[in-house]
């Protein structure tokens, strides 16, 4: 069962952040889109004001200069007609591009990008109108609205006080000469843009924040949810669990070709089998470098007897030995007084065999704590 919202109290994950970023999901200002459009806008406008003026005279100057040759050729009026329009791209194309290019920085700088095609995807679900009506009632729609009506209000109080102050002054422009007015004009307008900006400026401080903090809420997790990516990230323990076991099962059969370089193996006396070699130059302690259980231990069998490796029978040692020694590593510490003796029986029948020593007597009983028996530990209530 899905939870619901008022379950959803945990923080994203950095998996959920991921993804979310993946889809496009990405906390994003609208108001510092529109500050880096205006502001940049006005200033690049600014900057190439005076040569953009320069070029739209002296086009105008060329362009609105008539001889006979013209009036003899009127398909000249085309080609002035065209090389007006590319001398007006020449203006208006590095205003757009560097209006754009202030864009993108500023929304890189915030954090609210993403490389994704997910959002424009069709979507059909987008079209249900209960699902519609639950947008109209979100924190992001219910935020959008509150700024939208504070910024209107905030730019009507500027606009009437701006207004206010100038009208009388709109009046006399008819009376001023053309060039005077023209700059008085441009005056009043840089300082209405500076107000619009300063205002958009203020509800941009606001908004990023503002847009992060919804971000956040929208992407919020339920405990269900978490444990849930958790055992995707980190897989099914049972899954985990089986793989381990077949893991272990490969390693036991690989091992068997190890077998021939053992110093004996522990048999109990067939379910379990474990090889044990030692070298005291190379070694802290001996080692176990193959092991298995069932068709595996008599496989070790057979191949310790072919390579002429003692096989001893000591089912309390090799049940210990299998379930607590992992295949190319020390035995337990708790082991080494029972290896010790086996070893020491194998090797003195080894010298006895070769005539350098007496037989040994019967082989001696390992001394293996209970604890580490598996036999026992299940026995034990």
């Amino acid at each position: 069962m899905e939870s619901s919202s008022q379950d959803k109290n945990l923080p994203a994950t950095p998996q959920r952040l991921q993804k979310a970023r993946k889809d496009g999901q990405v906390p994003s200002s609208k108001d510092l889109a529109n500050l880096a459009v205006l502001g940049g806008g006005a200033l690049v406008l600014v900057a190439l004001l005076p040569t953009g003026f320069e070029g739209l005279r002296m086009a105008l100057r060329s362009h609105l200069r008539f001889d006979h040759s013209t009036l003899q050729k009127p398909e000249q009026m085309l080609e002035l007609l065209v090389a007006a329009g590319m001398q007006g791209m020449q203006l208006v194309l590095p205003l757009g591009l560097f209006v754009l290019a202030i864009a993108l920085a500023a929304i890189v700088a915030s954090g609210g990008w993403a490389l994704s095609t997910k959002p424009i995807m069709p979507d059909l679900t987008r079209l249900s109108p209960l699902k519609g009506i639950g947008r109209l009632f979100s924190k992001q729609q219910l935020a959008d609205t509150a700024k939208l009506a504070g910024i209107t209000v905030v730019i009507g109080v500027v606009a009437w006080q701006f207004i206010g102050a100038h009208v009388a002054a709109f009046a006399t422009l008819v009376l001023m000469p053309l060039e005077g007015a023209l700059g008085q004009l441009g005056g009043w307008m840089s300082t209405g843009v500076t107000l619009l900006l300063v205002v958009v400026l203020l509800f941009a401080v606001i908004d990023v924040p503002l847009q992060k903090f919804l971000h956040a809420s929208r992407l919020k997790m339920s405990l269900e949810e978490v444990k849930r990516e958790h055992k995707e990230s980190e897989g099914d323990p049972h899954v985990k669990a089986q793989r381990r076991a077949r893991q272990r099962e490969m390693a036991q059969r690989n091992s068997i070709s190890a077998v021939p370089r053992a110093d004996l193996v522990v048999m109990n006396p067939t379910h379990y089998a474990v090889a044990i070699c030692y070298d005291d130059a190379t070694m802290n302690a001996p080692r176990v470098i193959a092991k298995g259980a069932d068709l595996l231990a008599l496989r070790i069998r057979d191949v310790a007897k072919a390579s002429d490796v003692p096989v001893l029978q000591s089912p309390m040692l090799a049940r210990a030995l299998y379930a607590h020694a992992e295949i190319d590593s020390e035995i337990p510490a708790g082991l080494y007084t029972a290896v010790a003796q086996v070893l020491a029986y194998v090797y003195q029948l080894k010298a006895s065999l070769k005539g350098e020593g007496t037989a040994p007597a019967a082989m001696p009983v390992p001394e293996v704590p209970p604890e580490l028996d598996p036999h026992t530990k299940r026995a034990s209530p």
